[in-house]
């Protein structure tokens, strides 16, 4: 409710208010490791409202304060239960027609029961994604504010729940030209809770995370791990033990964290044997109040390493194999579920594929787990994209805490192979460092794997040329010849003009196509040339020794806002299927015959 401050509502005119919220954040330094954890779903049916003025953070309705000092009712702007309902993960602009372009502040709240099982048992919230600005409230309390429309965040309620609780989320989904993403991309906004909530019990001191690899010597026989417990003052022993290969290591924690090489020769993981270890971690403290912890995960284990300009899987020289898909349903938006993940998977495999780039933003962790299974290796990335605000502080923070979480949250996909710190960045100053701190963030997390980013062409002297590959293991390289530049021939050039020393990979080519569409090869927009230039593209590819792999640009057609032209209607429609997700276009047949004859 409003307080008063003289003759004036301090809440209207208070421009500054956001800053009480962003006092208290909710990063990657609270996140812990849910993998092998009981969760309790707080998913389903929601209370919601568009609070088009963010009224309910400007005047802290979740204080529900319905009465005076002297306890006389005042009038509520909310109506908590009166709401309509919303379902939960969902992208708010599927459910509505009204909230299809709504980018703005929506109000989510429920109520939940909690019942402790553990003597000193401890309590969090985990979001999986909400897009982009969360604020949390529980009981009347200010939990804590997360960046980031794509990461996973977690907030202790240990000492704010009770019985009977009522949360009140706030999520906010304008785009801004100083957040990650900026506010002019090339695909739709959705906004919302669009992704997992979770109760999470823990003990008062539990095992907060582990990464757990094979070391990247060309031995294939020492497993590095690391685990680190939540408190950095606790005592006991951490027991793991991987039983297929007869590790059971016992270690005693220092500063909260134990470290350990030990011998085993596991098989190893490629897409053509994905094999998968139970990995079992316990913690204890005997003669301690603390109950154990026990988690457990399915890890495989494999090494990818570059040499020249050539990337070697497991010791062995692989072409990746690829295509870009972005997190987009016709029906869904950005809510994604196993399915769907499943037929992405099964249509790279139609098309020879093994490996997939995860554009533009972390997509669902599932993706990678299935992956896994699968045997697909995987591309991801943060949105540093296009015109970041590269010399704001707070840009920067916002970049390397998204980047951090997704690691922290994917380093144990043997999947994952390559982690892309951006994407089409003019290379200025600010940028070079901007960047290459989020390279070095990222071998600081991670000394497993491949470090790219989808640089620069020079167009003036046509060839590759960045400052930031020097940052970077593979260099990667979007281009569209024969679309965007019509001028086709200066693709061979560029590929002979260059020497870039490393694996280049070209993450992105193409052109658009309505499907059904037909036509001659010289008329937009037909299926005929968007084969023809895929025809054109990969005969050229094959000329190029450094190229060590292709991800196409895209799957499937995917919705953006700034595509309105007769054929695109508000879709990118340069994917080799249609938005159905179903509807195979002639160029699909192009990359499955080339993908097949390597």
């Amino acid at each position: 409710m409003s307080e008063t401050s003289g003759n004036y509502q301090a809440d209207i005119h208070d421009t500054g208010y956001e800053q009480f919220y962003m006092a208290k954040i909710l990063d990657g330094s609270g996140l812990f490791n849910i993998s092998g954890r009981h969760t309790e779903s707080l998913n389903g049916k929601w209370n919601f409202a568009a609070d088009l003025y963010d009224t309910c953070r400007r005047a802290s309705w979740y204080k529900e304060e319905i009465s005076d000092p002297s306890g006389r009712p005042r009038p509520p702007d909310w109506d908590w239960e009166g709401w309509d309902r919303i379902t939960v993960p969902a992208s708010w602009n599927m459910e509505r027609r009204e909230l299809f372009y709504f980018e703005g502040s929506g109000v989510y709240t429920r109520t939940f029961r909690y019942v402790p099982r553990a003597q000193g048992e401890r309590l969090h919230l985990r979001f999986e994604g909400a897009s982009y600005r969360t604020s949390v409230f529980l009981n009347g309390e200010f939990i804590g504010t997360h960046d980031g429309g794509s990461t996973p965040f977690n907030a202790d309620i240990t000492g704010t729940v009770k019985a009977e609780n009522r949360i009140v989320v706030v999520v906010d989904a304008r785009r801004s030209p100083c957040r990650i993403p900026m506010e002019n991309t090339d695909w739709f906004n959705y906004g919302g809770i669009y992704r997992d909530i979770f109760l999470v019990r823990t003990p008062g001191v539990f095992i907060k995370d582990w990464f757990i690899r094979l070391v990247p010597d060309g031995t294939f026989s020492t497993i590095k791990a690391d685990v680190f417990l939540s408190e950095k003052t606790a005592g006991g022993k951490v027991l793991l033990e991987i039983p297929a290969l007869g590790v059971r290591e016992e270690m005693t924690p220092l500063n909260g964290r134990v470290q350990a090489d030990f011998s085993a020769k596991p098989e190893l993981w490629s897409p053509e044997s994905p094999k998968l270890y139970d990995v079992r971690i316990a913690y204890n403290v005997p003669a301690s109040e603390n109950p154990a912890d026990a988690v457990r995960d399915l890890i495989g284990f494999r090494e990818i390493k570059t040499k020249g300009h050539e990337i070697f899987l497991n010791g062995t020289k692989i072409f990746l194999k690829g295509i870009c898909v972005h997190e987009d349903h016709e029906r869904l938006g950005k809510t994604t579920t196993p399915d769907i993940i499943r037929t992405s998977i099964r249509h790279l495999k139609e098309m020879n594929g093994n490996y997939l780039r995860l554009a533009h933003y972390p997509h669902d962790a599932r993706f990678a787990r299935i992956a896994d299974e699968e045997g697909v290796l995987l591309w991801e990335e943060v949105p540093v994209y296009w015109a970041v605000a590269f010399e704001n502080p707070d840009t920067c923070r916002d970049a390397e805490n998204q980047l951090t979480e997704l690691i922290l949250r994917d380093r144990n996909r043997a999947g994952v192979i390559i982690w892309s710190i951006g994407n089409e960045n003019a290379d200025t100053d600010a940028r070079y460092s901007f960047m290459s701190k989020l390279a070095a963030k990222a071998r600081e997390l991670d000394d497993s794997r491949l470090v790219s980013a989808a640089c620069l062409i020079n167009h003036e002297k046509l060839m590759i040329e960045d400052r930031l590959a020097a940052s970077l293991d593979v260099i990667g390289i979007n281009e569209y010849y024969g679309w965007y530049d019509p001028d086709f021939d200066k693709l061979p050039r560029i590929l002979a003009n260059s020497n870039p020393g490393k694996p280049v990979l070209i993450c992105e080519f193409g052109g658009g196509a309505r499907a059904g569409q037909r036509g001659t090869a010289d008329d937009l927009f037909t299926e005929d040339k968007q084969k023809a230039l895929y025809e054109k593209q990969v005969a050229t590819f094959k000329k190029c020794a450094y190229i060590a792999g292709t991800t196409p640009w895209i799957l499937y057609d995917f919705r953006c806002p700034r595509r309105l032209n007769r054929y695109q209607e508000g879709f990118n429609r340069k994917g080799l299927i249609d938005q159905d997700r179903n509807t195979k276009k002639l160029a699909f047949e192009v990359m499955r015959q080339f993908y097949g004859e390597l």
